[in-house]
């Protein structure tokens, strides 16, 4: 695994770089680290969920609120409502079109977990890479969230190509939202 600081230049390249052959990334986000993948290639999400130890829906990233809400299969009164929840440390649980993401990653009724995190790095990561990126806990299931990209380094290095650096990230999961019947409903605050 390759190692770079999120601060220097060719670092948002060097992630997209990686992204487009279909490996998987560590990057710094607003809440935790996250693995990265691009959420259209199925070997990419495959590879998460043997790291991982597991099978499920995956959040992903989007560059900003038109984006997300352009991915969305709701009416404009249902996008009004979510979007109030929309960015920082939330996660947003809401159906979208086909083919926004890969079929793995989604869940029932074609349902996408859509964050928007308050961290310039994922904001210029997400815009350079133009489509959606995987964002799930850097951790095996079951296990803690690491938020130390030394101990990071040491648990993932032969599976991971490439982890950003941003130091030690002290934060928790996003609160995250799911939209069914016209309500938002918190699944986990």
């Amino acid at each position: 695994m390759k190692r770079i600081s999120s601060d220097t230049p060719e670092t948002i390249n060097a992630v997209c770089d990686v992204l487009s052959k279909g490996n998987v990334v560590v990057y710094p986000t607003d809440t935790l680290y996250g693995f990265g993948g691009d959420a259209v290639n199925g070997d990419a999400i495959k590879k998460i969920n043997q790291i991982k130890g597991r099978t499920a829906p995956l959040s992903v990233l989007a560059p900003d609120r038109s984006t997300a809400l352009s991915w969305m299969k709701l009416t404009e009164d249902e996008k009004i409502l979510v979007s109030k929840k929309l960015g920082g440390a939330a996660t947003v649980i809401v159906p979208v079109f086909k083919d926004i993401v890969h079929s793995s990653i989604t869940g029932e009724y074609n349902t996408l977990g859509i964050r928007i995190p308050y961290h310039s790095f994922c904001q210029q990561l997400a815009r350079k890479f133009g489509g959606p990126i995987t964002t799930t806990s850097v951790n095996r299931t079951g296990d803690p969230p690491m938020t130390d990209p030394n101990h990071i380094y040491s648990e993932f290095k032969h599976e991971v190509d490439l982890l950003i650096d941003d130091g030690i990230i002290s934060g928790r999961g996003s609160a995250i939202y799911i939209y069914k019947h016209g309500k938002l409903k918190i699944m986990r605050s």
